[in-house]
Formats: C-alpha cells, sequence, structure tokens
C-alpha cells in the first residue's frame, strides 16, 4: 500500500487529538462508522491512547460517561453521521445532570449533502439542546483555518473541566476522500487559549456564626472530594454525618448510614428535627431524608454538586464548585462543639439500626434483594469499585448497604435513568483498573443488554450481580400497586420477561451461573471477572421484606 495523499480532514484530526493529549487525554471510545474515519485514525495513530471499540453508540456513550464519574477526565467518545449520533442523547443527558466530563464528537455530512436527501445525514446542529456546556461546529476542515484548530480543541477539552463539568459536543463534518496522510500539525501553544477558573474569596462570616449556635446535622452526598474536611466539620460541631453510599463518608466515626431506616421512626424523627443541615454534594436517594428535612423548617446551605440541587426550594445558602474549600472555610471560623447529647445518640441508633436488619436478615434464609444488597457491599475487595442501578438496587444500597470508605460507589442518578448501567460500569473498570463489581436489576440488564457485546474480550475485571425477581420490583411500592387489578399491573408496571439472563450472559461468552443463597453469591463474585452471577428473587414478597425491616429498626430505635 503506497503513501496516502495528505488530506486538510487528516491534519486537522491529527491536531485536535495532539492538542487533547497535552490536555491529558489518555481514553477514547469509538462506535465504527464510515464518516467518522478521519478522526477514528487520528484517535487509533497515538500510541498515547486507550482505545475502546463498542458496537453501538449508546453503549460507547455510556462508557464515556464511567470514565469520566471515576477518573474526574473526559475521554472522546465518536461516531457516524445520523442516528448514530441520536444514540449518545442518554448519556449526554447523564453527563450533565450529574457533571461528568465527556468530548462527544460526532461525524457529519458536509452542507453540500445536507437538506437533499442524502443517506444517513440528520440535522445534528446542536443535537443535544442545553446538555452540553458547549456545541461548535467548525465546517469543513480547510488549511486557512489551521491556526484556530489548536484553540478549539483546548476550548472545547476546558469546557469538559470546568467550574461546572460536563459533556461537550462537537460536531464534525468530513468530505471524501474520508482516508487520508496528516500533514504537519499547527505547533504547540499556536492559537492556543487559557480559559481559567477563577473562583472568588467565600465570604461566611454571617454563616459562621449561625453554624456555631447549632447543634444538628450534615448530609453527604455524590460529591464530596475531600472527607477528612467533612470529618473535621463533623468533629468541630458534634453533627452526625447522614452518609449515603457515593460520598465516601461511611466509614467515618461521625457516619449514619442507616439514616432511612431510622428516620422512619416517627418518634426519633420528631424528636431529632435538625436546625440547620449542611447539604454536601448530590443528595441522597431517600425520599424518607429529603421530607424530614423539608418538613423540619431547617436553615438549609446547600454546598458544592456542580449546579443548584435544591428541590424542595428551601435552601438558603448556595455555594457551586468543589465542597472542600467552603468547608474548610467554616471549620477555621468555628469555636467548636459544645458538649451536647446530639450526636451520641445518633450513634446509638445506628448501631442498633444495623443488629437489627442484621437480626431480620437472618429471618430470611432465601435470596431477597436488601440481603443481596448488604452481601455485596461486603464482599468488595478494599480499592475497588461498586456501579449501582437506579431503581431498586441504590435504593437497597442505600437503605440496607453498610458504610465503607476503601470503595467508590458510583450511579447514574443525574437523570435516574436505568439505562447504559453494564457500559458505566466498563468505563469505570476501564478507567481505573480496579475490581469493578455492579449492583442491577433484571430490568436495567435487559436494558442494556448490547453492553455484554465483546465484554468477554476486554480487559477489564467487571463482576455482575443481577438482582433477578423478572420485572419492575420498584413498581410494587408505589400507589397503583393497590389501585389497579393485579392483572393489569402485571401488564402495565409488573412486566415480566421470563428471559434466561444465564444463557443470555453465556451467550456473549461470559462466565455466568445462578446462585441459590448468599454462600454461593460470595463464593461467585469472588473470582474476577468479566462475570454475571444471577441472583433470582420473589418480586411478590419484595414490599413485604422491605417493610418488615423498616419496621424492626423503628422498633430498635423507637
Amino acid at each position: 500500500m503506497g503513501p496516502m495523499a495528505i488530506t486538510s480532514a487528516a491534519t486537522f484530526c491529527a491536531t485536535l487529538v495532539d492538542e487533547w493529549i497535552s490536555q491529558g487525554l489518555t481514553e477514547a471510545v469509538i462506535a465504527p462508522g464510515s464518516r467518522s474515519t478521519p478522526l477514528a485514525l487520528a484517535l487509533a495513530n497515538r500510541p498515547e491512547l486507550r482505545l475502546h471499540i463498542f458496537h453501538d453508540e449508546r453503549s460507547a456513550a455510556f462508557c464515556a460517561l464511567g470514565i469520566g464519574l471515576a477518573s474526574g477526565r473526559p475521554s472522546v467518545v465518536l461516531c457516524s453521521s445520523g442516528t448514530a449520533a441520536a444514540h449518545f442523547h442518554a448519556a449526554v443527558i447523564e453527563a450533565d445532570l450529574s457533571s461528568v466530563p465527556m468530548l462527544v464528537c460526532t461525524a457529519d455530512r458536509p452542507p453540500e449533502l445536507r437538506d437533499v436527501g442524502a443517506p444517513q445525514t440528520i440535522d445534528q446542529t446542536r443535537l443535544y439542546g442545553p446538555s452540553v456546556r458547549w456545541f461548535h461546529d467548525p465546517g469543513v476542515a480547510a488549511d486557512e483555518a489551521s491556526g484556530s484548530w489548536r484553540s478549539l480543541a483546548g476550548r472545547a477539552y476546558s469546557a469538559t473541566v470546568g467550574t461546572n463539568p460536563g459533556p461537550v459536543h462537537l460536531n464534525l463534518p468530513f468530505r471524501e476522500p474520508l482516508v487520508g496522510g496528516s500533514g504537519p500539525t499547527p505547533p504547540a501553544g499556536a492559537g492556543r487559549h487559557s480559559y481559567p477558573v477563577v473562583v472568588g474569596p467565600l465570604d461566611l462570616s454571617a454563616l459562621t456564626p449561625m453554624i456555631d449556635r447549632q447543634r444538628r446535622g450534615i448530609v453527604a452526598g455524590r460529591g464530596v472530594d475531600d472527607v477528612a474536611a467533612v470529618e473535621r466539620l463533623a468533629t468541630l460541631t458534634g453533627w452526625p454525618v447522614l452518609a449515603d453510599p457515593r460520598s465516601g463518608c461511611g466509614a467515618l466515626p461521625q457516619a449514619v448510614v442507616a439514616f432511612d431506616s431510622i428516620l422512619r421512626s416517627d418518634d426519633f424523627a420528631r424528636a431529632h428535627a435538625p436546625e440547620v443541615v449542611v447539604r454536601l454534594g448530590e443528595p441522597p436517594a431517600s425520599k424518607v431524608l429529603a421530607q424530614w428535612i423539608t418538613a423540619s423548617g431547617a436553615i438549609q446551605v446547600q454546598v458544592g454538586g456542580g449546579r443548584v440541587f435544591d428541590a424542595d426550594h428551601r435552601a438558603a445558602h448556595r455555594f457551586a464548585g468543589p465542597v472542600a474549600p467552603v468547608v474548610d472555610a467554616l471549620t477555621g471560623g468555628l469555636r467548636g462543639a459544645m458538649g451536647t447529647t446530639w450526636f451520641a445518640r445518633w450513634n446509638r441508633a445506628e448501631q442498633r439500626a444495623h443488629a437489627a436488619i442484621d437480626a431480620e436478615l437472618a429471618e430470611h434464609p432465601q435470596l431477597i434483594d436488601p440481603a443481596i444488597a448488604r452481601a455485596v457491599s461486603r464482599v468488595i475487595p478494599a480499592g475497588g469499585h461498586l456501579v449501582v442501578s437506579s431503581s431498586m438496587p441504590i435504593r437497597d444500597i442505600e437503605w440496607f448497604g453498610i458504610g465503607r470508605g476503601d470503595i467508590t460507589v458510583h450511579s447514574n442518578r443525574g437523570a435516574n435513568g436505568i439505562d447504559g448501567v453494564i457500559a458505566t460500569a466498563t468505563g469505570v473498570a476501564v478507567a481505573t483498573g480496579a475490581p469493578t463489581f455492579v449492583l442491577i436489576g433484571d430490568v436495567a440488564l435487559l436494558h442494556d443488554a448490547s453492553s455484554l457485546t465483546g465484554l468477554a474480550n476486554r480487559a477489564v475485571d467487571l463482576r455482575v450481580v443481577v438482582v433477578d425477581n423478572d420485572g419492575g420490583a420498584i413498581f410494587s411500592f408505589l400507589p397503583q400497586a393497590g389501585v389497579v387489578s393485579s392483572e393489569r399491573f402485571e401488564q402495565l408496571y409488573g412486566t415480566p420477561h421470563g428471559v434466561d439472563l444465564v444463557g443470555l450472559a453465556s451467550a456473549h461468552g461470559l462466565r455466568a451461573a445462578r446462585v441459590n443463597n448468599l454462600a454461593e453469591l460470595t463464593v461467585a463474585v469472588d473470582i474476577g471477572g468479566p462475570s454475571v452471577v444471577v441472583c433470582p428473587t420473589d418480586r411478590s414478597t419484595t414490599v413485604a421484606i422491605h417493610a418488615a425491616l423498616n419496621a424492626a429498626v423503628v422498633r430498635a430505635v423507637g
């Protein structure tokens, strides 16, 4: 094969990639296609990058989401033109709402092929609407504009990792020939723009004395970037840390992780209504906690999270950006706890709650959803990661899991969707190289079954635990379950599918097993992945089992 002719498109793409590598890019996720060839070749030609190929675009985008979620750095995710770009949209929405960096590159037809019925051509201009931090279509690459190429790349990268990280969309039209050689790229620094992050001084002069006078509450969610800072604040105030699994704060001495069950005790909830609540990062999934805070009338301070989290419209103070500077500024002005028994009472409730949960679970030798969640949260090795699906799994981990400070928990709670969970977890495993566990329901697994394609050949330790109750268990907790007939409920909400999930995983070349008890589950997940372990449960008993667990905790703390 002779040398390829040099093309502007190839040189343009080589420049983008070179600039992104200089900014820190290490991963690229590619869905196969023809129109995206110039950028695909530019990415593949750089040994500094690891390439991850996915057969479908939705899985590719969620893998890129997982990489950004675990690493805090964007990856490039690339697709061809047409409906391929539309399949990125769900992951882009989640990246926006969860403030996850992502460089989304969609190839496109050149202007002369648009609006004339050319195949695989749709309107890709601002395809993802307000979900992206920046959209740009530079037009077909021309040498006359080469001085702007590095600036374009630098701005795109900076926009993904700014004060509010998130996705950036570059729509890149290419003319044929799509295969070409790269000429000399503009030198590094040529036309490069700097986009510094400016953080103003924090004026907490009014807030600090108010917190110093009060005695009650911290809520920690995803987005806590400095657990030690949270511990210092809790120590000084004498407050408990109501720590959801994604906060990383569950192992702190001040942590209370069984807060959802504890607050179901009306007596305890009334007696422990907070006077001020500092909410760190994104809110937990618990509706009980949210309603308790709202009903308390407490002064609420929202810190971090990347965007506004104020569903009850009660936040009196908001601080965007990283959590640590605000927490450090607060602790610098506090006098310290005044010897109340506030935390001791919360700590006693936490201990009694966990004892009650363990005792109640011991009464159920069969596999049940909360016991599976508790077992999974225990068996993950230190340094491992857990990706939890929305719907019931994240609630069971939050309500009945254990506090771990030596693992990292992820969940796509920006839009709370169940799509792309396996692909997200693949991205987490790719980015970290660590053992990565997944707790997922059967419907969510089927929703992302395409991400099992090729998983057996990926060098990742991904261990998928599926709670298989043949349908959507969470709907049994909703009012609809007591209103519509059982037949109609099953048709519209229960939606049994009857799929052999072990057979599905095996068909993709994955090690797969069905287990019958927690001991078998522990043995099955102790072996490195990629693997799928299916835990059959009875959906008809789910509501009663959760009610029994909560009642046991209420009795213990009441």
